[in-house]
C-alpha cells in the first residue's frame, strides 16, 4: 500500500519527510521518494531500494527544503523503476504524489499529448502531474480542484509548486488522507 507525506514548515522538512515515510514501511512498497522546493525549484530524490538508501541519497546531496512531499510505491501502472518512482514532476515547476488508481488515465493522457506534454513514466500519477499543471493559472488550490473533477477512481494526492513555495495541496477521493495542523508547520499524511 502507497503511502503519503507531506509538510511545510519554518525548518528543513526533509528529515521528517524521511520518518514519515519509515514509518509508513510496515504497509509494503517497492520504491520512495521525496522532493522539496528548494532555490525556487522542486528538487527530489528517488530510490526502487529501501527508505534508508533513499535518506542516504538525500544526505549526500545535501536536499532540504521547508516544503515538500514524499512517498512510497506499491507499483500499479508501470514498473518499479526510478522513472516510475514519485513524486512525480511536471515542467520542473510542479511535484505529486499519488496514492490509488486512475481509471480515466488512458483518456486523459491522450488529450494531454495533444497539448504537448511528453510522458517519461508508464503511471496514471504523471497524467494527474500533467492535468494540475495544465490548468495551473497562478492558484494551485484552483488547479487541483479543478483537476481532481476529472478524474474516476480512488486516490489521495499531494502537490506542491515552484510558484507557491510554502503550500501543498492534497485531495482525496476514496483513500485516506489526514491533515495535521502545527505551530508553525502543517502537515498531509495518508
Amino acid at each position: 500500500m502507497c503511502g503519503i507525506v507531506g509538510a511545510v514548515a519554518q525548518r528543513n522538512i526533509v528529515p521528517v519527510l524521511i520518518e514519515g515515510l519509515r514509518r509508513l514501511e510496515y504497509r509494503g512498497y517497492d520504491s520512495c521518494g521525496v522532493a522539496v522546493l528548494a532555490n525556487g525549484e522542486p528538487q527530489r530524490a528517488r530510490s526502487v531500494a529501501r527508505v534508508a538508501d533513499l535518506d542516504e541519497q538525500v544526505r549526500e546531496s545535501h536536499l532540504e527544503g521547508t516544503t515538500g512531499i514524499a512517498h512510497t510505491r506499491w507499483a500499479t501502472h508501470g514498473a518499479p523503476v526510478t522513472d516510475n518512482a514519485h513524486p512525480i514532476f511536471s515542467s520542473n515547476a510542479l511535484a505529486l504524489v499519488h496514492n490509488g488508481i486512475i481509471e480515466n488515465y488512458e483518456t486523459l493522457r491522450e488529450t494531454l499529448r495533444g497539448k504537448g506534454y511528453e510522458f517519461v513514466s508508464q503511471t496514471d500519477t504523471e497524467v494527474i502531474a500533467h492535468l494540475v499543471h495544465s490548468l495551473y493559472q497562478g492558484d494551485l488550490f484552483a488547479a487541483v480542484r479543478a483537476a481532481v473533477k476529472q478524474l474516476h477512481g480512488a486516490y489521495a494526492i499531494a502537490v506542491l509548486h515552484k510558484d507557491q513555495p510554502h503550500t501543498v495541496v492534497g485531495a482525496r477521493q476514496g483513500s485516506p488522507l489526514v491533515v495535521g495542523l502545527g505551530q508553525g508547520e502543517n502537515f498531509l499524511a495518508s
